[in-house]
């Protein structure tokens, strides 16, 4: 079903909501505006409905908050060390949007855009956008496309696909914030289960200045589940950001039929599977959420919404090095990752 919004979006024209359902029940709300999950309303087995994404209110007010709630994200997800890389013997500058560095596509990234519904029906929606050369200082026209699939096994998939007419980074994904709980609250005794042996340190900036560290022995070991709070802040790499921000390196990278992480409620009664494409998973504890507009009257609290992103691992265009596949997608290529996440009440 498709719906628009009385108010405006930045371009002056209406949101266009766009809600999907499943045969057991579970809605998902997805808007034009950044193709932008907007609520994920899961069906318990007590027979109660449990919001599973952080939200806020009414459509205007995702254009008004820096969290990136339910946004997709481009052209590069995550940083870029000084907003600069080389690539094929040219060095290209970036359009900074956090300090010197750039942060999910630029000040004007995917997530503040209008994407064009270019198909949709009651379980599906199909966006799509155009990027022109030279934006945020990306080399190249590039067109992506996000899919929005929702079956019914509670499975939310979303495929994203870009191709380019020269060579340039992509790296797309969903900035979406998770809480499994029945209420607005602390996300830290959540469990959580993440199938990587190793992940990236970065400074205070969130910039990785040196190699993957292995998890073993380290607060970042999540190959038990075990609850966020167990070792919370309890070591540097930690501290530096505030709590988790970091990206592991998936043991099964590239394979999206295995479970790279699993997040369970406090009470138990909902469960998250995570599957992706992707070679990493950016585990974000929300650790700057405070004053982010909620549905509720009261605003978001630091570390009550947990994202857990699918991508390249941060500055690759700057880090070839890492064992991972390359992140520059070529002319005649199509990006594809998908990533599935799938609600399981208890």
């Amino acid at each position: 079903m498709l719906n628009e919004t009385p108010t405006l979006a930045p371009d002056g024209q209406p949101f266009r909501v766009v809600t999907l359902r499943n045969r057991g029940g579970m809605l998902l709300c997805v808007m034009d505006w950044g193709a932008t999950l907007l609520s994920a309303r899961v069906p318990l087995a007590d027979g109660s409905v449990r919001e599973a994404l952080l939200g806020c209110a009414s459509p205007e007010q995702y254009p008004q908050q820096t969290s990136f709630l339910g946004a997709s994200i481009g052209r590069y997800a995550n940083r870029i060390a000084g907003s600069r890389f080389d690539l094929n013997g040219e060095q290209y500058a970036l359009a900074p949007s956090q300090g010197v560095n750039q942060l999910h596509g630029g000040p004007e990234g995917f997530d503040k855009r209008r994407w064009k519904i270019e198909n949709h029906n009651d379980d599906s929606v199909l966006f799509s956008l155009e990027s022109d050369d030279g934006d945020q200082g990306y080399p190249g026209s590039l067109r992506a496309t996000a899919r929005f699939h929702l079956s019914d096994d509670n499975t939310l998939s979303i495929e994203y696909r870009a191709e380019v007419d020269k060579a340039c980074p992509v790296n797309l994904t969903n900035h979406a914030y998770f809480n499994l709980n029945d209420k607005q609250s602390d996300v830290r005794e959540h469990r959580l289960h993440i199938a990587a042996g190793q992940y990236l340190p970065v400074d205070e900036a969130g910039i990785p200045r040196a190699g993957l560290k292995a998890v073993d022995g380290t607060s970042f070991d999540f190959r038990q589940p075990k609850a966020i709070a167990a070792e919370f802040l309890s070591d540097d790499d930690q501290r530096k950001t505030k709590g988790y921000d970091h990206a592991w390196l998936l043991d099964a990278q590239g394979d999206a039929t295995r479970a790279a992480a699993q997040v369970w409620s406090d009470d138990g009664k909902l469960a998250m599977k995570v599957f992706t494409s992707a070679p990493a998973l950016q585990f974000y504890s929300g650790n700057y959420l405070a004053g982010t507009p909620s549905r509720g009257d009261e605003p978001y609290a630091d570390w009550q919404g947990l994202a857990l992103e699918s991508e390249f691992l941060p500055d690759s265009p700057n880090h070839p090095e890492w064992p991972q596949p390359s992140c520059i997608l070529q002319p005649g290529e199509t990006y594809y990752s998908v990533t599935r996440y799938q609600f399981l009440p208890q």
